[in-house]
């Protein structure tokens, strides 16, 4: 991934660093600085972000300003309902309680599983993207530290190991895209990873350089306000494509199994378990590309989803006629309240049933990419290192926090004084419980202690 140079002046907002030729590179790693009026209502919301509001006193990721348009509507029934109890004809609307325990309880049940079901996809989502990131960890450093670099070719050989490694930063933000149905490969923070691969998206790419289309205000505001009919279809982009757009992260599979094939045969990657380790990698890619498609595609079966809503609906219409005989005009304030409450367990199981989009309480995957980007970045910033050299190391402290002296100082001590000591240790740890705190400061004490 491209780091920012010292000269490059970077957009808060954009995360785009500029430089002095005004060429815009796209860097995830660099976070917005401030949340403009739209990030109230988009998201998802940047988990590094620290607020100092009480929980109940904040707005973002809140699902209130997608109840707002239902509360007052609520209000308004409840109000007319009221009045006309009140101040109406002589027709008194007041019904028996019976009928709100009955159907409250069928609607308990029914907010319940509706939350269960939509939290487990949430989570079961989240475990994926961790199993991603563990597989990338795993396969990047099997990569990096036992490919082995021929002598005559040593530069040829890191830059394949750096290109199958930028492969697995590829495939998380690939997947991450096809996730939120964008089945193209010319987004900016994928462009540069795979543009020189022969798949079928980068040649939908550049057959269709005109996908991307702005939203327009009303449109924005309906979104914002949680109507339904202001909503795209999410697979709008898919159903447009004027040809094949195969399945970038699974063809980016394909090349990395090509890369491996190629370390095993040049005998690059000569121990089988390493090998083991590598093959398993790609396979636990592509378990965790199946197992995101399977949450993303298995939703709440339709019917539930209906009858749920109807059942909530029904329950808050009704609700104003049981409330009139004991509440009066306080029936108003009282179901809005416990509309807003009900309404708000039922709409944000709907948000978080689908974690991969773009709500504010969606999973962050650009957070996860960035995080595997700069991970990577950092496995291959130094060159496999030399156990020898880091053992012997002057400021290796080998029996640190018993005792400060190095490597070479128990190098040149007695094989039994270094015995003495490790069996001694847990004694000595007991008596004086030197970890974190009361460590000695006088090495000759703990010589003594020792018996060295």
């Amino acid at each position: 991934m491209p780091r920012r140079q010292a000269g490059d002046q970077v957009s808060s907002k954009t995360g785009v660093a500029t430089d002095t030729a005004d060429a815009k590179t796209y860097n995830p790693c660099l976070h917005q600085a401030s949340i403009d009026l739209d990030d109230y209502f988009t998201g998802p919301r940047d988990i590094q972000k620290h607020s100092k509001w009480p929980l109940f006193m904040r707005l973002h990721g809140s699902i209130l300003p997608k109840l707002i348009v239902r509360i007052t509507f609520i209000a308004l029934w409840s109000t007319g309902i009221t009045w006309i109890h009140k101040e109406g004809p002589s027709i008194s609307l007041g019904t028996t309680n019976v009928l709100l325990t009955v159907i409250g309880f069928v609607v308990g049940l029914g907010l319940s599983f509706r939350s269960s079901t939509a939290y487990e996809r949430y989570a079961e989502g989240r475990r994926y993207w961790s199993q991603l990131t563990v597989t990338c960890h795993n396969l990047a450093r099997t990569i990096w530290v036992h490919g082995k670099e021929r002598p005559n070719s040593a530069k040829e050989d890191v830059l394949s190991k750096l290109t199958a490694i930028n492969l697995l930063v590829a495939f998380a933000v690939s997947l991450k895209h096809k996730l939120r149905f964008e089945p193209y490969a010319n987004y900016k923070d994928l462009q540069s990873l795979v543009e020189h691969l022969d798949t079928f998206a980068q040649q939908a790419s550049n057959d269709d350089n005109d996908h991307s289309r702005s939203k327009g205000i009303l449109k924005r505001i309906g979104e914002d306000l949680g109507f339904s009919f202001a909503y795209s279809n999410p697979r709008k982009a898919i159903k447009q494509a004027k040809g094949p757009l195969g399945n970038l992260p699974l063809e980016i599979l394909c090349y990395l199994s090509a890369y491996l094939d190629s370390l095993c045969e040049n005998g690059q990657l000569p121990i089988a378990m390493q090998q083991t380790i590598a093959y398993n990698s790609v396979a636990s890619l592509n378990d965790v590309l199946t197992g995101c498609e399977r949450v993303l595609n298995t939703p709440l079966p339709i019917a539930y989803a209906i009858a749920i809503h109807q059942i909530t609906w029904l329950y808050l219409m009704l609700l104003p006629l049981q409330l009139l005989d004991g509440l009066d005009w306080v029936t108003i304030p009282a179901t809005v309240a416990a509309s807003g409450i009900i309404l708000s367990i039922l709409y944000i199981g709907g948000e978080i049933e689908n974690p991969f989009g773009t709500d504010v309480n969606d999973l962050p995957l650009d957070a996860y990419c960035a995080q595997i980007a700069e991970d990577v970045e950092v496995m291959t910033a130094r060159p496999k290192p030399v156990w020898d050299e880091t053992s012997r190391h002057r400021l290796n402290k080998v029996l640190f926090p018993h005792s400060k002296l190095s490597y070479e100082d128990w190098a040149s001590r007695p094989e039994g004084a270094l015995r003495r000591t490790l069996r001694n240790r847990p004694h000595s740890a007991f008596r004086c419980s030197p970890v974190w705190k009361g460590i000695p400061s006088n090495e000759e004490a703990w010589l003594a202690l020792n018996e060295v």
